[in-house]
């Protein structure tokens, strides 16, 4: 009963903070379509333009605003004229109906270490998206354990050091310069001699233009399959909200490569433009997993279109 009410207070409090991280987004789009509407009572063909134009400026995205327009037109058409509320409620549900869900992976046997590899460029949050994903994972009763496979900034291993002791994991880390994969891969190896649920391993922050660090994200995976054949068995890409264009080159590059199965938003409460969530979906189709709003270690929420949605509005 108490885990029962846990959760569903824990439910309350990420819905808040998605809210609250989305406060400039949602103040700039609703301010602007509340000047398109000002004065007007019904819909018609000059304020559905306006609305385009408001929906761009927001880093919707080109092909998601056309269908959001798409779907107004069709109603508009069906009904004759459509109130305030009546064109929210359409934008609303095109917006929902627009964003990919990520895909339900096979769940793995019991006593059997998944494997979460974090990749993404410098400066996008990556170290503290992983602690934050360990965070999640221990709310679920997991065991976890975390690679330090970012050797080439001794910073970074000691960021993850710190945030491992303060949420009691184990760590398991080599020297500065050290070969990455060797160390992804007697992380592994211990993380299953330990039974352990979960693996998550940082990597190094790489520019997607540079061959040879790309490259070395591709032998991790290979030596990852010498323990387990289908490890990595997620790869998530760490994206900085208020980046714009490079995240979509960025995203592209990495997927191509070694295969993106998710995307981590970082900073979308340093941004109006939370759009771009939709503008990622129109251009990549890879689905956004979790979102970060904030700091704190429990500022990781995992993405829920619907609520997204409400949150822009509410």
């Amino acid at each position: 009963m108490f885990k029962l009410f846990n959760r569903k207070a824990q439910k309350e409090t990420t819905k808040a903070k998605v809210s609250q991280g989305l406060k400039k987004t949602r103040v700039s789009l609703t301010q602007r379509l509340a000047r398109v509407f000002l004065g007007q009572t019904v819909v018609d063909q000059n304020i559905i333009e306006e609305i385009e134009m408001v929906l761009l400026s927001a880093d919707v995205g080109v092909s998601s605003t056309e269908s959001i327009i798409q779907s107004l037109k069709d109603a508009l058409s069906e009904y004759g004229e459509l109130t305030k509320e009546q064109t929210f409620k359409v934008i609303k549900n095109t917006m929902v109906g627009l964003i990919k869900q990520p895909k339900h992976k096979t769940k793995l046997p019991k006593g059997h270490t998944k494997v979460v590899l974090v990749v993404g460029v410098n400066g996008v949050g990556k170290t503290t998206s992983v602690a934050k994903l360990v965070k999640r994972e221990q709310l679920e009763d997991k065991k976890v354990l975390v690679a330090a496979g970012d050797t080439y900034r001794a910073a970074a291993v000691q960021q993850l050091r710190t945030w491992c002791e303060r949420l009691d994991v184990p760590i398991v880390a080599q020297q500065d310069g050290a070969d990455p994969a060797a160390v992804i891969y007697d992380a592994l190896s211990s993380a299953k001699a330990k039974k352990m649920d979960v693996m998550i391993a940082d990597t190094a922050g790489r520019l997607h233009t540079q061959d040879n660090l790309m490259n070395e994200l591709e032998k991790v995976q290979r030596v990852l399959k010498k323990i387990d054949e289908h490890a990595p068995h997620e790869t998530l890409i760490v994206l900085d909200a208020t980046t714009g264009q490079t995240a979509f080159n960025q995203v592209k590059v990495f997927s191509d490569l070694i295969g993106i199965d998710g995307i981590i938003l970082t900073k979308l409460d340093g941004t109006a433009k939370g759009g771009i969530i939709f503008a990622i979906q129109d251009k990549l189709g890879v689905p956004v997993k979790y979102i970060g709003v904030g700091e704190g270690v429990d500022d990781l929420s995992e993405f829920k279109p619907k609520d997204f949605v409400e949150a822009l509005f509410d």
